[in-house]
């Protein structure tokens, strides 16, 4: 297990691994059901020897970051955690193998997209808010892949409808630019998904997401 210092990811990137992103919350509490659940589905995805990626911060990051541990104890999945700096919510959780401080959210979320080949998007506020629209949007003008944005929770049936009856009826976006997303309100989805996107990240090596070359950090 690495030690949660500040890391330089640039090797990070150019590694083998198959790697999730969750966003989520600060604010849910540990004693929380949704603090739970998002602990359990990260327990499965580090016992399946999957890296994540997440804020790194406390809420439904903790969870994820605490899950995943406690799942890849006994492999060597790596729990990331990519810090903001803010004038609050900005002290690292505990249960990080490698962070990485940021100064600003774009270079933060750049980071995400390089790093990842699936994001799960769970309950949250602006700030998760804003990772599920710039990692969709990314998708849309293939900037990068058409990575898969599971939706998990029952925040999120809501805005989807939305985004149906208004953006949707009047031509602001495509049929095509939902494919991208998929809703999950249990794990067994979630994690069948994720199976089966890393079956093709096996088969297809090097060719996984070509558009992973065009996107690059400066």
């Amino acid at each position: 297990m690495i030690d949660a210092v500040t890391a330089d990811l640039s090797e990070e990137m150019q590694k083998d691994h198959f790697r999730v992103s969750i966003f989520g919350s600060a604010q849910t509490s540990k004693g929380d059901e949704l603090y739970c659940d998002v602990y359990e589905l990260a327990k499965q995805i580090g016992n399946l020897g999957f890296d994540i990626v997440t804020g790194g911060g406390p809420g439904l990051m903790e969870a994820a970051n605490a899950g995943h541990q406690a799942g890849a104890k006994d492999n060597e999945a790596r729990s990331i955690g990519l810090t903001i700096k803010l004038p609050f919510e900005a002290v690292p959780n505990k249960h990080l193998d490698i962070k990485q401080d940021f100064d600003r959210f774009s270079n933060r979320l750049d980071t995400f997209m390089v790093l990842s080949q699936v994001c799960i998007v769970t309950p949250g506020g602006v700030g998760t808010c804003l990772e599920f629209f710039y990692s969709w949007q990314l998708t849309q003008v293939n900037h990068i892949c058409n990575i898969p944005i599971i939706l998990y929770g029952d925040l999120w049936p809501g805005l989807v409808k939305w985004l149906e009856e208004f953006p949707l009826k009047r031509g602001l976006i495509g049929s095509h630019d939902m494919d991208s997303l998929l809703m999950a309100d249990n794990d067994d989805v979630v994690i069948r998904k994720i199976t089966q996107l890393h079956e093709i990240y096996l088969r297809e090596g090097d060719n996984f997401c070509l558009n992973f070359k065009k996107y690059k950090i400066d």
